[in-house]
């Protein structure tokens, strides 16, 4: 028959009655599953970084395939895994935004490495720079209303997609206008973009760690 727990430590919600077979349970799902968030703000803020530091042209753009491998290990297999999490804890707005660049990082590997060469070995050059400018400007306009959902939260996380936001479209310019000068601009913006989202994983495992409030978010 089924069975309900008739004990339970202060604070903590009963359990609901467990159904035939199952054992009982006191403790929400969310309850055992960590934050993802500081593991996907930094997968996404360290990727960031190292092409913006190319985008800026500190770096040259041979190093794209280093990027490339971080993109697909870290920034992008990493972030999907911190969005499926998220949806598992009912986080809407960090499930959403985790898997969704999770994939952006993993499409952007699939670009440079198949799309792109292929098009240009073709003599399509022209078409490639204005199909990665509609890429990059699809991607600023989901980070533009992403920011209008992060209004909700965090100050930290609002600043992260801000820059992202600027830091698409301005790449997107330097794209579609064949602009080194806005691809620079692109690159800078994706380094602050970068430095703000690491500094929003480290204030947000700081605290869990501490369990108070050390850094502000």
């Amino acid at each position: 028959m089924a069975t309900m727990a008739t004990t339970q430590t202060q604070g903590q919600v009963p359990a609901p009655p467990a159904a035939e077979g199952q054992a009982p349970s006191s403790v929400s799902a969310a309850g055992l599953i960590a934050d993802p968030a500081p593991l996907g703000l930094a997968a996404f803020g360290m990727t960031t970084l190292m092409l913006s530091a190319v985008n800026a042209g500190w770096i040259g753009a041979a190093a794209t395939s280093a990027v490339l491998a971080m993109a697909v290990a870290f920034g992008g297999t990493t972030q999907l895994l911190a969005g499926m999490w998220a949806f598992r804890r009912g986080n809407t707005f960090a499930a959403t935004a985790f898997s969704a660049f999770g994939a952006f990082w993993i499409s952007f590997w699939l670009l440079l490495t198949q799309f792109v060469p292929a098009v240009v070995k073709d003599g399509g050059a022209g078409e490639a720079s204005q199909i990665v400018g509609l890429y990059l400007f699809a991607w600023g306009l989901f980070t533009a209303y992403m920011l209008v959902a992060s209004l909700a939260g965090a100050r930290a996380v609002q600043l992260v997609f801000a820059l992202l936001t600027l830091t698409f479209f301005a790449l997107c310019i330097g794209e579609w206008g064949g602009s080194e000068t806005w691809h620079h601009i692109g690159g800078y913006l994706g380094i602050a973009t970068a430095v703000a989202a690491i500094y929003a994983s480290f204030a947000d495992v700081t605290n869990a760690s501490f369990k108070r409030r050390i850094l502000p978010t």
